[in-house]
C-alpha cells in the first residue's frame, strides 16, 4: 500500500512538472505539438481592360453638307408637287360629279335645287350661259317621255292639208306626194314617214335627229309647241355638254420650286 502511493504520487508530479514545462517554454510546446503552417493565399489581380479610345469624329466636308441640303429640298420639292397634283385631280374629280348630278337630275326632269349654286360657283366663270340654260331647263324640265308622248298627239295634225293653204294649194299637194321621183337611198320626205323616223330617233335617245324631221314638216303650225319642247331639250344637253367638258378641261395648278439659293 505504501508502495502504490509512491507511485501514484511520482506519477501525478511528473504530470505537474510536464504541465508546467509547457506552460513555460513553448519551444518545448511546438515541440512536443507541431502545428502545420499557416499558407496565406494572396489575392490574384484581376487584369483591368484598358479602354478603347472612341475614334475622333471627322468633319464632314462643306461640300457634302451642300450636297445634302439640295437633295432634301428636291425632295421637299417633289413632295408639293405631287401634293398639290392630287389635290387638283380631286378637284377635278369633284367638278365632274356636278356636273353628272346636274345631268342626272335634268333627265329625270327633277329641279336643280342645291345643285344651282354650286354649280354657279364652280362653273359660272368659265360657262356662265350654259350654267344659265342649265338652270333654266331644270326649272322648266323636258323629258323624252314628254317628246314621245306630244309627237303622238301632233302626228294625226300632220297628215292633212295645212291651215295656210287654199283648195288649189292643197290639190298640188295631194298630187305631189302621188308621185315623186327621189333617189334609192334618200327617206321618204312624206310626213308620215318623218313622224315614224322621229319616233325611232326618240326611242334611240337621237332628239336632236327627231326634230330635224319634225321641223320639215309642211303642217309647222301644228308642231310649233312640240318644236319648241324639243329645242329647249337639245339645248340643255348641249349646255351641260359644255358643263361636263369644262369639268374635264379644268386646269391642275402647277407648283413652280422655289429658288433658295443665294444670289
Amino acid at each position: 500500500m505504501p508502495i502504490l502511493l509512491m507511485v501514484l504520487f511520482a506519477l501525478l508530479l511528473g504530470m505537474g512538472a510536464m504541465g508546467w514545462l509547457v506552460h513555460r517554454y513553448d519551444e518545448v510546446a511546438d515541440r512536443l505539438h507541431p502545428q502545420k503552417p499557416v499558407v496565406v493565399r494572396q489575392p490574384v489581380a484581376t487584369p483591368r481592360a484598358i479602354p478603347t479610345p472612341a475614334p475622333a469624329a471627322m468633319p464632314i466636308p462643306a461640300e457634302q453638307v451642300d450636297q445634302r441640303i439640295e437633295t432634301l429640298e428636291d425632295k421637299v420639292d417633289q413632295l408639293d408637287r405631287k401634293t398639290q397634283t392630287a389635290t387638283g385631280e380631286a378637284s377635278r374629280a369633284e367638278a365632274l360629279l356636278l356636273a353628272f348630278a346636274a345631268r342626272r337630275a335634268i333627265d329625270r326632269g327633277q329641279p336643280l335645287g342645291y345643285l344651282e349654286g354650286l354649280l354657279r360657283e364652280r362653273f359660272g366663270g368659265v360657262e356662265p350661259q350654259g350654267i344659265a340654260t342649265a338652270i333654266s331647263a331644270s326649272r322648266q324640265p323636258v323629258t323624252i317621255e314628254q317628246l314621245r308622248q306630244q309627237l303622238d298627239v301632233i302626228a294625226p295634225l300632220t297628215q292633212g292639208p295645212t291651215i295656210e293653204e287654199g283648195w288649189w294649194d292643197g290639190v298640188r299637194r295631194e298630187l305631189g306626194e302621188m308621185i315623186r321621183i327621189r333617189k334609192a337611198d334618200a327617206p321618204s320626205p312624206l310626213p308620215v314617214d318623218r313622224i315614224a323616223r322621229a319616233r325611232d330617233y326618240l326611242a334611240a335617245g337621237r332628239v336632236d335627229a327627231a326634230l330635224a324631221e319634225v321641223a320639215r314638216l309642211p303642217q309647222q303650225k301644228a308642231v310649233a309647241d312640240w318644236v319648241a319642247l324639243a329645242r329647249r331639250y337639245v339645248q340643255a344637253r348641249v349646255a351641260l355638254d359644255k358643263i361636263e367638258t369644262a369639268a374635264l378641261l379644268q386646269p391642275v395648278p402647277v407648283v413652280q420650286a422655289i429658288d433658295t439659293t443665294d444670289e
